[in-house]
Parts: structure tokens; C-alpha cells; sequence
């Protein structure tokens, strides 16, 4: 019987880190689950039920120190690390002509800084495995919004993917990009309201990390962009 797979996941307390988590855990794997909130980890685990095969570890995915400990901490509990998902992201809901600078400099190291340092903390542990790296983008990495700097820092992930497939895959290791449309998540508590129409659910984007996960050796899916249906771009 082959040991359980181990996954890192940056702002896995939460909206679709939680839901994959969750799935994995279900399915029997081991999980390490990260974020700058002790209160929101702690919350989570007893609401699972402090399973035995999960690791909370409070951090900040910008601040490389901490996500080089988190690789650390997880290889250390729990043998080896197979698959790094980088989750962790924020929005000001703001346009570039007219938005509040103030909260750029957060959301960018979040979303771009952050899945770069979490590939580099953790490529060394990957390669021992032949593992995966799984980024989470968003649909707004791929069309262009009015002044949308959340989108910037999206289209800088879809970039980060392939650039960073390019490098890895002579090492074995895969690199999946999951670009979520609409999806009703924490993400949208600092906008004040839910958009309009469908929205998925955090498990749904979950369903398409794991599948992304569970391929076959020698199989690397690169892009899967999932929008709820009734969303127009």
C-alpha cells in the first residue's frame, strides 16, 4: 500500500483552500493548510474535527520565511510533500483611475509574490516526488476588465504557470492552473454583495483541483478554466 500524498495549501482555512482540503482529507491524504488568521485555522480544524492527517500552520504566504517554515513544518510531520496549491489571494474591488492605493500593495504581494514564493520553497521537495504544483487563478487572469488591478495581478499568475511549467517539467514535476469564474467564496465579503447570476461553489472548483491532482503519472493537465454557466465573459 503507497504511503498517503501530502498537499500544502496557502489560505486553506477558507472559501476553496477549505474545500479542497476538505476532499483530500476525505480521500485519505494528508494535508497542510496555511494562513495569516490563527483564529480562522483553529476554527477550521475543530470544525473538521482535528483529523489526525491535518497540519495548520498561521503565516503570511508574502513573507518568504514563513512559507519556507510551512514547507519545512509539513516534510517534517508528515515525510514528503507531493502537491503545493497555491490559494491564497485578496481583491480591493477597485480600478486603477479610481481606487485606493492603499490596499494595492497587500493584494499584489498576495496574489503574485506569494505563489512565486511558495514554488520556490517547496521545488526542491517536489522534485523528490514528481509532485504538482497547483496555482489558483481566476477567469479575470484571462479576459480584460476596465481598470481591473485584481485582474493584473491574475494574468501575472496565468503567466507564472506556464513560465514556471517550463522550467519544472524537465524535473517530473507538473504545474496545473485552475481559473475559477464567479464562485460564491469569502473573495467577495470586502466587495459588499455577491454578483450578480450563477455562482459556483467553492466545492465544485475543489472537484477540479483534486481532478487535477488524481491524473495519471506522466499525464499534466496545465489550464482548466471553469466559469458557472450564464456568466458572459
Amino acid at each position: 500500500m503507497s504511503d498517503p500524498q501530502v498537499a500544502l495549501i496557502t489560505g486553506g482555512g477558507s472559501g476553496i483552500g477549505a474545500a479542497v482540503a476538505r476532499k483530500l482529507l476525505d480521500a485519505g491524504n494528508r494535508v497542510a493548510v496555511t494562513g495569516r488568521g490563527e483564529e480562522r485555522l483553529r476554527d477550521f480544524a475543530e470544525d473538521l474535527g482535528r483529523p489526525e492527517g491535518l497540519l495548520t500552520i498561521a503565516g503570511d504566504t508574502a513573507v518568504y520565511d514563513d512559507v519556507r517554515s510551512a514547507v519545512d513544518t509539513t516534510v517534517k510531520a508528515f515525510g514528503r510533500l507531493d502537491t503545493v496549491v497555491a490559494n491564497a489571494g485578496s481583491a480591493t474591488h477597485d480600478t486603477v483611475a479610481e481606487g485606493d492605493p492603499d490596499g494595492w500593495r497587500d493584494m499584489v504581494l498576495t496574489n503574485v509574490l506569494g505563489p512565486a514564493l511558495l514554488i520556490r520553497a517547496s521545488i526542491d521537495a517536489l522534485k523528490e516526488t514528481r509532485g504538482r504544483i497547483v496555482l489558483v487563478g481566476s477567469v479575470a487572469g484571462f479576459v480584460h476588465g476596465p481598470g481591473n488591478i485584481y485582474g493584473a495581478t491574475k494574468w501575472a499568475v496565468t503567466g507564472l504557470a506556464e513560465n514556471t511549467r517550463r522550467q519544472v517539467t524537465e524535473w517530473g514535476v507538473g504545474v496545473t492552473l485552475v481559473a475559477p469564474g464567479r464562485t460564491e467564496t469569502p473573495f467577495w465579503d470586502s466587495y459588499g454583495s455577491l454578483p450578480p447570476g450563477r455562482l459556483l461553489t467553492a466545492g465544485q472548483i475543489a472537484d477540479s483541483v483534486v481532478w487535477a491532482m488524481s491524473q495519471p503519472e506522466g499525464v499534466d493537465v496545465n489550464t482548466v478554466v471553469v466559469r458557472p454557466v450564464g456568466q458572459p465573459v
